[in-house]
Parts: structure tokens; C-alpha cells; sequence
């Protein structure tokens, strides 16, 4: 086995340890973390309006303690982002954009579902923009610094 192909497999082997790790400790945060409560009683909380949240937000940016702004609309892109830069590396088949936007469009609103139906949290439609939103920008990073790991299917 050359060299180049043992370092490209240590590179696999990490990279997977580290999107595994990171994704443990953001389903962690999703359901559990930051102080979650279950809401067992009361209705389902979601929202399917694209915008209104992000609305809301951007309209009481003044209002709202800054935290809870920058939080709710930077955070949900940010976690996000280095899925986009990982997954394309470690499988070929989400090299392609698309392909990679409808699965993680898929996965998070999976996620938000069960928010929802675990109660908790919410499920929010902008909250699965933002997060393929931070898909995104990672896979743009990816694609600006690493060409050879990206399709234009």
C-alpha cells in the first residue's frame, strides 16, 4: 500500500470519526441540550410559514436580547456548515450538489419532525433554511478551496 493511500484512508478514518462525533453532540443540543424541557402536555409546536420565524427575529432585532437573535438565526447556519465541508469528502455520492441539498433537506426536516413529535422543541421550516443554508456555505468553502471534490451534476 503506497503512502498516499494510507494517508488518504487516516484522512477518511478521522474526518468520519469527527462528523460522527460532532453529529452526536449536535443531536445532543437538538433534543436535549441548552436547557430542553419536555413539553409533554399542550399542543404540537411548529411552524410551516418559510420566513416567519427568521421575521420575527430580524423584526425585534432591537427587542430580543442579542443572544437569542444570533443564536436562533447564525447558530442554525453555523452547526451546519461543516457537514457541507465533510460529507462531499467522505462520500462520493454527496459530491454533487444537489444530491447533497436534497438529502440534508430530507435528514433536517426529519430531525425537526421529531422535535416536534418528541416535543422536544418545535418543528420550524426556517430552521431546516438555515440549516441547509450552512450546508451550503460549507459545501461553497469546500468547492472554493477543494475543486476535486465537487460535481456539477
Amino acid at each position: 500500500m503506497s503512502s498516499v493511500t494510507i494517508r488518504k484512508e487516516r484522512r477518511q478514518y478521522i474526518l468520519g470519526v469527527l462528523i460522527i462525533v460532532y453529529s452526536a453532540c449536535l443531536l445532543y443540543w437538538m433534543f436535549i441540550g441548552f436547557g430542553r424541557t419536555r413539553h409533554a402536555n399542550g399542543p404540537l409546536v411548529y411552524n410551516v410559514i418559510p420566513f416567519e420565524t427568521i421575521g420575527i427575529f430580524i423584526r425585534s432585532i432591537h427587542q430580543a436580547s442579542n443572544v437569542a437573535w444570533i443564536i436562533n438565526l447564525f447558530g442554525n447556519i453555523g452547526v451546519f456548515i461543516p457537514f457541507g465541508l465533510i460529507l462531499p469528502i467522505l462520500f462520493k455520492r454527496l459530491r454533487s450538489y444537489w444530491r447533497l441539498m436534497v438529502y440534508f433537506f430530507l435528514i433536517v426536516t426529519v430531525l425537526e419532525l421529531s422535535q416536534m413529535l418528541l416535543r422536544a422543541g418545535s418543528c420550524d421550516i426556517d430552521d431546516v433554511i438555515l440549516n441547509v443554508t450552512g450546508v451550503c456555505i460549507g459545501y461553497g468553502i469546500l468547492r472554493l478551496l477543494f475543486k476535486r471534490y465537487i460535481s456539477y451534476e
